[in-house]
C-alpha cells in the first residue's frame, strides 16, 4: 500500500484536474453561446430574437416566409452573421497565438505583436492605402478587392521572416535576439506608418486610422470564407504543440533531453504565428491586447498547462472579441469606434491590476 498510495494519488489528482478541466471548456463554451446570442441580437438596430431564428429558417428553407422586414434579414443574414464569424475567429486566432509566443519565449507577457507580425501587417496596408492608388488601373476589379489584405498578410509574414532571419545563425534562433529583433521591426514599421500618415490625405487618414485601430467592419461572406481557412488552419495546427510547449516550460536543453526538436519546432511555430495573425491583421487590422491578457487570464485560473490553456483561450479570446465588438458598434450611434481602443481600454488597466496583484502576492 506505502508503494502504491503515492500512485493513486497521483491518478486521483489528474483525474480531478481532467474534470476541472472539462468543466472550464463547458463553461467557456456557454460563456461563448452567449456573447453570440446577445452580438445576433444587440446593436444599433434591434432584432428579437424568434424574428432571428425564423428569418434564419426561412434561409435554409425550413419555412416560407419571413415575417419580418427584407431589411431585418439583410442585416443579420449579410451582416451580423460574417461578422460574428469574424469575431471568433480573430479572437481565437490571437489568443491561440498569444499562448504559443508566451509558451515559447517563456515570457508571460509576450504577444503576437512581439515579433513585429502585426506592425509589418500595419505598415503594408498603410502602404497600398496611400501609395497603391496608382495601382488601380492596372488591375482587374475582382483582385483589387482583395489587394488591401493581402498586402497586409504579405507584410506581416515578410516582418517575421526577417525578424527570424536575424535571430537564426548556424540553425539555432536566440529567443532574446528575436525578441529584440521584433523591438527593432517594430520601431522601423511605426516610423514608416508615421511617414505615410504625414503624407496622406484626409480620406487616407481617415482610412489609416480605422485600419491600424481594427474593427470587424465591412467584412462579407466571400471575404470571410476566403480569409478564414488561413486563419483556422493555422490556429489548429498550433494547439497540437502543446506538448512541446509544455515541455519547452522545463528550459530547451531538457526539452531537447526529452526528444522534441527545438529548433525545428520555433520555426514552425513562429511560422505559423505570422500566418495567424498575419490573416488576422489583413481583415480587422491592429486588435491588441487579446493575445496578451486572455492567456495570461487562463494561465492564472487554471494553470500552465498548454493542453487546457489552448482550447480555454480560444473560446475566451474569441467571446472577448465579440462583446467587445458589440460596444463599439453601439456606443457611439450612429458611428462605430474602433474596437482596438475598445481593447487597449478594457485590457490596460485590467493587467495593471494583475501585475500589482501578482506583485502584492510576492510573485515576482
Amino acid at each position: 500500500m506505502t508503494v502504491l498510495d503515492p500512485v493513486g494519488h497521483f491518478i486521483a489528482l489528474a483525474r480531478r484536474q481532467s474534470r476541472r478541466t472539462t468543466l472550464a471548456v463547458l463553461a467557456a463554451v456557454a460563456f461563448l453561446l452567449v456573447a453570440c446570442f446577445v452580438t445576433i441580437h444587440g446593436g444599433a438596430i434591434h432584432i428579437a430574437p424568434l424574428d432571428a431564428l425564423r428569418m434564419l429558417a426561412a434561409r435554409t428553407g425550413l419555412v416560407d416566409a419571413v415575417p419580418a422586414t427584407d431589411a431585418l434579414s439583410v442585416i443579420l443574414i449579410e451582416i451580423r452573421l460574417p461578422r460574428i464569424g469574424l469575431g471568433i475567429v480573430t479572437g481565437a486566432g490571437l489568443a491561440v497565438a498569444g499562448v504559443t509566443l508566451q509558451g515559447l519565449f517563456r515570457n508571460p507577457l509576450a504577444d503576437p505583436g512581439l515579433v513585429g507580425v502585426s506592425t509589418g501587417a500595419a505598415l503594408a496596408a498603410a502602404a497600398f492605402i496611400v501609395l497603391g492608388r496608382s495601382l488601380a488601373e492596372y488591375l482587374s476589379p475582382e483582385i483589387l478587392r482583395h489587394a488591401l489584405p493581402l498586402a497586409a498578410f504579405f507584410g506581416g509574414l515578410i516582418a517575421t521572416i526577417v525578424v527570424y532571419a536575424v535571430a537564426t545563425r548556424e540553425g539555432r534562433t536566440d529567443v532574446a535576439a528575436l525578441l529584440l529583433a521584433g523591438v527593432a521591426i517594430n520601431a522601423m514599421a511605426a516610423a514608416g506608418i508615421g511617414l505615410l500618415v504625414f503624407i496622406s490625405s484626409e480620406q487616407e487618414l481617415r482610412s489609416l486610422n480605422f485600419w491600424m485601430l481594427g474593427s470587424l467592419n465591412g467584412i462579407t461572406w466571400s471575404r470571410l470564407a476566403f480569409a478564414a481557412p488561413l486563419i483556422i488552419l493555422p490556429t489548429l495546427l498550433l494547439m497540437q504543440f502543446s506538448r512541446h510547449l509544455n515541455a519547452l516550460l522545463l528550459g530547451e536543453a531538457e526539452a531537447r533531453h526529452l526528444g522534441f526538436q527545438v529548433e525545428r519546432m520555433k520555426r514552425v511555430m513562429v511560422g505559423l504565428v505570422a500566418l495567424t495573425v498575419g490573416a488576422i491583421v489583413a481583415l480587422t487590422g491592429a486588435i491588441g491586447f487579446v493575445g496578451l491578457l486572455v492567456p495570461h487570464l487562463v494561465r492564472l485560473m487554471m494553470g500552465a498547462d498548454h493542453r487546457t490553456l489552448f482550447p480555454l483561450s480560444a473560446l475566451l479570446g474569441a467571446s472577448l472579441v465579440l462583446l467587445a465588438d458589440l460596444v463599439a458598434r453601439t456606443i457611439v450611434v450612429p458611428a462605430e469606434l474602433p474596437i482596438g481602443i475598445l481593447t487597449a481600454l478594457i485590457g490596460g488597466p485590467f493587467f495593471l491590476w494583475l501585475l500589482m496583484r501578482q506583485r502584492d502576492q510576492g510573485a515576482w
